[in-house]
């Protein structure tokens, strides 16, 4: 994933500096409460939600199920429109794919639409490595790049800015890229706007060489659909002469048919609309309409492993609404920074620690981010059931070699389980000295467990004790008789 996340904390970590952000929760719990709440209603219209829910996560059960077909049919179908397919194992061979199709056209400048896959690769930053200036162009996404921050949502990627703070980073940053923000520049959601498009306008203009993800690719026809509420997708999608798009495998449909579910789906679980302003589709090249030349870069990066997990490649359904973020109470209190991806919330800590694997800290820790309340599954359009594989991925992680008094511990633990009389003497022996007992724990190797836990009280004697002195055997019931 991303070269900007690395060398980040692991989630407990974060979340504790995070936490104690009292603007950062305050932004936090505004946004996600307004966008929920509005979320809420757009989905109380329709009578067959659940149909439609039951029906995107079949489609995309199916779909997983026979992915290698329905990704060489695209293929099949991009090539014969006039585009060019490539397949990208990991992020790096995703990078120099690009990289070099840009540096093919002689072009040292991109205009980017939203897309989570590029954020993924780390692209913006591989393409600076090479020399190439990637501009997003998503109001939101504009306002990361231009405060030299980092996405903290899947929909809103400065969600964790207010407008006092984006009017503050159009005015400081914008001239950096050659056109400063108008003077006297509010906080006023249209003033920002139209600054934003001022300063996008000439890049948008100049610009040969367009990146995309894709919301979806339709197989049998090769057809890529993107879907965004500001305009600026389309203009990336058909002004430049070379559009790149990179997208993961798992974007695939089988029909037309199929994407009527999520085209009812998706936006009124994203943007609460009953549909996204600007749905843009292209089918490889047409001559004298948009791009010349078109690439699809397939990226798997993860995704084929995930797909062996029986459990976890439910993860793969997600369309990316962000409807579990904006109902999570970790989420809404530790905000997106604090999952080291960029793949936030409840969807983040089980997509990341599948693509990445959990060997390191801060991709182990990733599952323990949730209370297991199930909002989350609640919410999700495609039925993925968060919680489910939460709880499989700590398994995961339980099973790898852990702390050695940890190990220790539960090693003397399942001895003692073992043997019933040995469990009898040291229940005995603690019921016994509980007047000695201290009341909190000591802090020393374990104190993220101990220092907020108090030790119970013990019962002046155990259960078995109890039962041992106070059962009496039932009378035996009389012989009926005849």
């Amino acid at each position: 994933m991303s070269g900007t996340y690395l060398g980040m904390p692991a989630f407990p970590q974060a979340a504790k500096a995070a936490t104690r952000d009292t603007r950062l929760r305050a932004n936090l719990r505004h946004a996600t409460h307004t966008i929920r709440d509005k979320r809420a209603r757009a989905v109380g219209e329709l009578d067959d939600w659940a149909v439609l829910r039951e029906a995107g996560k079949r489609i995309k059960d199916r779909t997983l199920r026979h992915l290698d077909t329905y990704l060489l049919q695209l293929e099949e179908h991009v090539t014969a429109a006039g585009g060019t397919v490539h397949w990208a194992a990991d992020a790096a061979e995703a990078n120099r794919i690009v990289a070099d199709l840009v540096q093919a056209t002689g072009e040292t400048e991109v205009v980017k639409v939203k897309s989570m896959a590029t954020q993924e690769i780390g692209l913006n930053e591989a393409l600076a490595a090479e020399g190439i200036t990637a501009y997003e162009t998503d109001l939101a996404e504009l306002i990361v790049q231009l405060g030299d921050d980092l996405p903290s949502h899947i929909l809103v990627p400065a969600i964790h800015r207010n407008r006092g703070e984006i009017r503050d980073i159009f005015a400081e940053k914008m001239a950096r890229w050659g056109r400063p923000a108008p003077e006297g520049l509010t906080d006023r959601p249209a003033d920002l706007a139209e600054a934003a498009r001022l300063h996008l306008r000439e890049k948008f203009l100049r610009a040969k060489v367009g990146v995309s993800g894709a919301n979806f690719m339709i197989a049998e026809t090769g057809t890529l659909v993107v879907v965004e509420s500001e305009g600026n997708g389309r203009m990336c999608l058909t002004l430049p002469e070379t559009l790149i798009s990179v997208v993961g495998i798992e974007k695939v449909l089988p029909t037309w048919q199929d994407l009527e579910v999520f085209l009812q789906l998706l936006p009124r679980s994203s943007t609460a609309e009953r549909m996204n302003p600007y749905t843009t589709m292209w089918t490889g090249t047409s001559e004298g309409d948009g791009p010349r030349d078109f690439h699809l870069v397939l990226l798997d990066n993860g995704r084929t492993d995930t797909l062996a997990d029986e459990v976890g490649r439910q993860v793969l359904r997600c369309i990316r609404c962000s409807a579990c973020l904006n109902v999570c109470p970790v989420y809404e209190r530790a905000g997106g920074h604090a999952y080291g991806s960029p793949y936030p919330g409840p969807i983040g800590a089980v997509l990341t620690p599948q693509l990445r694997g959990t060997t390191s800290a801060v991709d182990a820790s990733l599952p323990f981010a949730s209370s297991l309340c199930g909002a989350c599954y609640e919410v999700c359009p495609v039925a993925i059931d968060i919680p489910e594989v939460l709880v499989h991925l700590r398994e995961q992680v339980a099973g790898q070699p852990g702390h050695r008094a940890e190990r220790a511990a539960m090693q003397a633990a399942t001895w003692l389980f073992e043997h019933p009389a040995a469990l009898a003497a040291a229940e005995r022996a603690a019921s016994a000295t509980r007047a000695l007992h201290p009341r909190r724990l000591p802090l020393g190797p374990a104190k993220a467990w101990t220092e907020t836990r108090d030790l119970p009280q013990l019962p002046a004697e155990s259960f078995r004790s109890w039962w041992q002195h106070h059962h009496t055997e039932p009378p035996t019931p009389p012989e009926p008789t005849s």
